[in-house]
Formats: structure tokens, C-alpha cells, sequence
């Protein structure tokens, strides 16, 4: 005796969500990110659901329990067959041929969700590997590139300043990370001396008291700049004496043994390799950065350079 019940060719999208264990809401957010293809709708304007996307839903809803982001799936359903027979490989009326075709999609789909998630975990791990390594040296040395804080290791802790790391991000961002190690130089000598800390504090001082209530041409404007010149010039000299150029020469020949001719590294991407000439230029870097100084500090610097100048043509005149 056969049964009267005849099942639904189609259901309307609350049942297709009870039935999958899921919420119309949550059906109608996959049809948005193309992870269902959307019904076509009845006399009434509801979506019908038949057979083959009630499986799509119950694949989808397996993968979410299993902690698969959504942009995975629909990255993985990309490229396979909008039925949901045909994508998930599940048992339907169709020739032995078909049956196959829709298990080697379900493999692709498998294949494609483990490719994705071996990458994510590679990504995680260098993600960890980046906190532990700044919780190691401290958040603000950590953030800074390898090539760069290598050549910080060894300082005394708390010798260097907020500010000294932050003028360390900063060039590593405009000028990349061999600039950046290579100022590092100067941080290391103001470190390990104490009258040029204490000199460089006073001059610095000086430049922030060019604030603007002080016009551009101040006699104070040309002292100062005069001192800041002094101080970098005997900044130099302890830096040259402590046998530094020896140690930048190094920074050169690892650069250069890491970044092969041909590519560029990106100011802000660390140490790996891009193609040359999509770098932003350096103008455009440094006229990004927000400095608040006043006209008369800007002319400061600017007279500083001058100074700086003079002398090497003055030193090049010489030899």
C-alpha cells in the first residue's frame, strides 16, 4: 500500500532555514556574497527553494560548524556548477557519468578549503611569531623592522627613548629599513654617552622654543640652527671614532645580499622585495608625515642643511 504523502518540489525560505538549522536572514546573507544562487519567486514574489539548494545550505551549514569563514566557501564554490547536487555531490537521479562529475566537485571544493586554510595557518603563525617577537623586545622596538632593531641589540634596556623609536618608525617608513638602521647609528651613540644625550636635549629644546610667537628672521632662528650644526657635526665624529662605518658597511652587504638587483624593498613592508618603481617617492613620504613646526623652526632646519652643505663643498674644495 503506497504511502499519500508526497513531499514539496519546493519550500519557502523559513522552512528551507528550519529545515537546515539556520535562519532566513542568514540564507538570504549567502545569496549576497554568491554563495547561493538566489530562487526564482513565486506568483506571491517569496523565493522557493528546491532539492538542489536545500543540499547547497546543508553543505554550507557544515562547513560553518567547522569554523570555515563564509569568503572561504564562496571562494571554494567559485567555479563549480550552481546546483546543489552538482556541488556537493549528493545522491540524485542522474547517470553513473554525473554521479562522478559531482563527487571530483566536491574534492575541488575540499581541495581548494584546505589550500585555503594551510595558508591562513601559515599566516597565523607568522602572525604570532611577530607578537612574540614584540612582547620579546619591548612593543615599540618590536614594530620595527628586524634589519633595524638587530641593530639596537645589546643597548642597555631603557636606554633609548619613546621618541628615539618613533623617529626610528618613522624613517623606516619613508626611507625603508637600511635607512632606518643606519640612523640607528645615532641613537646608539647618544645612548652610550652621556654628554651628547645631555646636548642633544638642549638643543632640541632650543628648536622647540622657535615656536610662533618667534618670527622667521629672528637672530635666535640662525644661533640655533648654528648649534644644531655643532652638535651633529661632534654627533659624527663620536659616531666615526666608535668604528660605526665599519658596522654600516656591514648593514650594506647584508642589504645588498638580500635584496638582489632588480627589486625594490617597500619603505613600509619590512624587508621583502617589490617591483622598483612602485615605491612612492620620497617627497611624497616626507610630506605626509604631520610635523608641527612653526616658520621659524622650518627656517631653522632649513639653515641647518645650509650649513651642513657649505661645509662639504668646503671639505670637497680642500681635497
Amino acid at each position: 500500500m503506497f504511502s499519500s504523502f508526497i513531499p514539496p518540489r519546493q519550500v519557502a525560505i523559513g522552512d528551507a532555514a528550519s529545515f537546515v538549522g539556520t535562519t532566513p536572514r542568514a540564507i538570504r546573507h549567502y545569496h549576497s556574497l554568491g554563495l547561493l544562487p538566489e530562487p526564482e519567486r513565486d506568483g506571491g514574489g517569496r523565493r522557493r527553494y528546491d532539492y538542489d539548494a536545500m543540499i547547497r545550505l546543508l553543505w554550507i551549514r557544515k562547513m560553518t560548524d567547522a569554523g570555515i569563514a563564509l569568503g572561504d566557501i564562496r571562494d571554494a564554490f567559485a567555479g563549480l556548477p550552481a546546483s546543489g547536487a552538482a556541488a556537493s555531490g549528493a545522491a540524485a537521479p542522474v547517470s553513473p557519468h554525473g554521479a562522478a562529475a559531482g563527487e571530483a566537485d566536491v574534492a575541488d571544493v575540499l581541495e581548494k578549503l584546505e589550500a585555503t586554510l594551510e595558508a591562513k595557518e601559515a599566516e597565523l603563525q607568522r602572525q604570532r611569531a611577530a607578537v612574540s617577537r614584540m612582547r620579546a623586545l619591548g612593543s615599540r622596538t618590536g614594530l620595527l623592522d628586524e634589519f633595524v632593531s638587530q641593530r639596537l641589540a645589546g643597548l642597555p634596556e631603557g636606554s633609548l627613548r619613546q621618541d628615539d623609536l618613533d623617529a626610528l618608525l618613522v624613517t623606516e617608513r619613508i626611507f625603508g629599513p637600511l635607512g632606518a638602521a643606519v640612523q640607528a647609528g645615532r641613537f646608539v651613540a647618544l645612548a652610550t654617552s652621556q654628554e651628547l644625550r645631555a646636548e642633544s636635549d638642549r638643543v632640541e629644546a632650543a628648536e622647540a622654543a622657535l615656536d610662533d610667537t618667534v618670527a622667521v628672521d629672528d637672530p635666535r632662528v640662525a644661533e640655533v640652527a648654528a648649534e644644531r650644526h655643532a652638535f651633529e657635526e661632534a654627533l659624527l665624529a663620536v659616531i666615526e671614532e666608535s668604528g660605526q662605518d665599519a658596522e654600516d658597511d656591514a648593514l650594506l652587504a647584508a642589504w645588498d645580499a638580500l635584496h638582489p638587483e632588480g627589486v625594490d624593498p617597500d619603505p613600509g613592508a619590512g624587508t621583502g622585495p617589490r617591483r622598483r618603481g612602485r615605491s612612492r617617492s620620497l617627497a611624497d613620504a616626507a610630506g605626509m608625515m604631520p610635523y608641527d613646526f612653526s616658520p621659524a623652526r622650518a627656517r631653522c632646519v632649513e639653515l641647518t642643511l645650509e650649513l651642513s652643505l657649505a661645509d662639504a663643498v668646503d671639505e670637497s674644495l680642500s681635497r
